[in-house]
């Protein structure tokens, strides 16, 4: 059965003034179609075709690069949009606030190791809270990678991605990366991680 391209969870304009609505409309409905159609013709007629998509995500290093890269860009994206949402007073609550505070001392600590991850990723990729053997933590990955993958090099449950790909932002930040990945937690759905999180522990 083929994949096909989730809706978005909010209007394209939603996010704006921090993500505009021309970017959520080029990233949702060209980059991540493309991802999608490119991934249908990768496992057609293969025994790869009836697979889930956490299933070809988990061993795509071994499949192919057209399914690491098709598959992650569609996993990675599917799982991007419903992370954010609308701007918001929210913060997180609960268990997850407890173990933000508890391993980055702070949500601005928090904020300031992701900034990092997805400043310093060279060229495109992702910055990345995951849950590692029961804890939070933070890392990065190349292109369309993720923790998911057997080829990560380090493993873990994603509960927050955040994309660093120039077609995340380019259109209102240019090569301001940074003020890109400040804008960004501006439009966190804190609801989704927290649920991400409850299901990882």
């Amino acid at each position: 059965m083929a994949f096909t391209l989730p809706a978005l969870p909010y209007a394209p304009e939603a996010l704006e003034p921090h993500i505009d609505a021309q970017t959520m409309q080029i990233h949702h409905g060209k980059h991540h179609q493309a991802y999608v159609d490119n991934l249908n013709k990768a496992i057609a007629g293969t025994e790869h075709e009836n697979k889930s998509l956490e299933e070809l995500v988990k061993n795509a290093g071994s499949i192919s690069p057209a399914v690491r890269n098709n598959g992650g860009g569609h996993w990675n994206h599917s799982f991007f949009w419903e992370i954010l949402g609308p701007a918001s007073n929210s913060q997180p609550a609960g268990a997850l606030a407890d173990a933000i505070n508890s391993t980055f001392g702070t949500l601005d600590g928090l904020k300031e190791k992701m900034n990092a991850a997805g400043t310093t990723r060279f060229g495109s990729g992702w910055a990345w809270l995951i849950v590692k053997d029961g804890k939070l933590e933070v890392t990065s990955t190349p292109n369309q990678d993720n923790p998911l993958m057997e080829v990560a090099e380090v493993k873990g449950q994603p509960i927050l991605g955040i994309d660093v790909w120039e077609h995340a932002y380019y259109l209102k930040y240019q090569n301001k990366r940074p003020a890109y990945l400040e804008a960004i937690w501006n439009v966190i759905n804190w609801n989704k991680v927290s649920e991400h999180f409850g299901k990882a522990k």
